[in-house]
């Protein structure tokens, strides 16, 4: 890392899109502040998962926040009664968590302007992903245009700058992306119902974008299944 390095905070889950995008953001020359929130969420093995990768790709030490989206519900990912959808069904799958990306972004924001920091870091895909409203380029520049508004650093000038770099980018496109950049995906966790250790499912929605984009990319699939 250079010296006077730009500060860049990280949302970082421990999926593979993350990952890539913290990747980016090292080779692109930030100073990298992982940020992982444990919000209640059912695939809690993707919080181990980002403790491995900040540590593999030389990041800051991963900030932990915790939070309990479980008391709102409302998605199967916060709600224990609603089972994960294992085929593809119409509309936005319940995996959907109500505002989870405009929620991760202010605590990103938040530490950004405690960090001095001007850019934040998203992983977020507007491609091959589940149609969440909150992925969406259009979302992400209405978001970036509030946090201006909304801070006394963006007031006092120090403008802040929301980065999406696989936004529009097809899941084989990241994953090479990433593997030139030196991602190990093995450690990461994408699986809507992992289990503690992390084997993946393989089924669900999240499980066939990733395993899709691996057959595409022409990239083994590293994952660790669970077995059928």
């Amino acid at each position: 890392m250079a010296n006077g390095a730009q500060k860049a905070v990280v949302l970082l889950s421990g999926g593979l899109d993350s990952a890539t995008a913290l990747a980016v953001a090292k080779n692109e020359g930030y100073d990298c502040y992982p940020l992982s929130v444990d919000y209640g969420q059912r695939h809690a093995a993707e919080l181990k998962a980002a403790e491995r990768v900040a540590q593999t790709l030389g990041a800051r030490a991963l900030k932990r926040v915790k939070l309990d989206l479980t008391v709102f519900g409302g998605s199967a990912l916060t709600d224990a009664s609603i089972a994960v959808p294992e085929t593809p069904g119409p509309g936005i799958p319940i995996t959907y968590v109500p505002a989870r990306n405009t929620i991760l972004l202010s605590l990103a924001l938040a530490y950004a302007e405690v960090l001095g920091a001007q850019h934040i870091f998203i992983g977020a895909n507007a491609v091959d992903y589940s149609g969440y409203p909150d992925c969406r380029p259009e979302y992400l520049s209405a978001y970036e245009a509030m946090a201006n508004l909304a801070t006394k650093a963006a007031v006092e000038g120090a403008r802040l700058t929301l980065h999406a770099p696989l936004v529009n980018l097809s899941k084989a496109e990241i994953i090479r992306r990433g593997v030139a950049l030196g991602v190990d995906y093995a450690i990461t966790v994408s699986c809507y119902q992992a289990t503690e250790d992390g084997l993946a499912c393989g089924r669900c929605d999240a499980c066939r974008l990733r395993r899709a984009g691996f057959e595409a990319a022409g990239v083994p699939d590293p994952t660790r299944y669970q077995s059928r």
